[in-house]
């Protein structure tokens, strides 16, 4: 699985479409401050599903829509969209590329959408889950994640090793699954 490329409208500093392209291997985003390297992994934790706004250096959900300036008009929405190489079959898709689009709208209304179908977060994340990629993953680390990681409790490690060995799709059935039982002894009680 190969992340050949990211898509951004509206997200942050990106007004018109941006077209980000991902050669096997490495890439580099280089660039000054202030030009926006820090927004394309902000967009890429943000489509994964990164729901805490403070965690993509803003205040208020309206904060990654772009907001304008004295020239151009604010935008009504931002849509970022991560496209994969899935010749392979690494994802459970019959599809050789997958694409995973989040939007949200100034109104506050907000989809997550898979190949242009819609879909929820859930889906999204079991989709990924024994990828490496995910909101938490390693796959993204920002320059301030390091420095928590080393200082992170065992606790914490613990997670994070987790979710690189790709057990985290065994957990989430495991919570789904526990949740299930919960609500059926409820039920039984009643």
């Amino acid at each position: 699985m190969q992340l050949l490329r990211l898509e951004l409208k509206g997200f942050k500093s990106f007004a018109d479409k941006t077209v980000v392209k991902f050669s096997p291997g490495m890439t580099a985003v280089i660039g000054p401050n202030g030009s926006g390297k820090s927004n394309i992994t902000d967009a890429m934790k943000w489509v994964l599903g990164e729901s805490n706004v403070r965690n993509l250096r803003g205040q208020k959900a309206e904060d990654i829509i772009f907001s304008g300036t004295e020239k151009r008009k604010p935008m009504s929405a931002a849509e970022v969209t991560l496209v994969f190489d899935n010749s392979d079959q690494q994802l459970d898709l019959d599809m050789t590329e997958v694409a995973i689009t989040r939007r949200i709208y100034r109104t506050g209304e907000s989809e997550f959408l898979i190949n242009k179908r819609s879909c929820r977060l859930k889906d999204i994340h079991l989709l990924l889950a024994d990828t490496g990629l995910g909101r938490d993953s390693m796959a993204i680390i920002g320059q301030n994640r390091i420095d928590a990681i080393l200082n992170s409790k065992p606790e914490e490690r613990r997670l994070i090793f987790e979710d690189v060995a790709g057990i985290s799709r065994f957990k989430i059935n495991k919570e789904d699954a526990l949740r299930r039982i919960a609500s059926t002894d409820r039920n039984m009680e009643r």
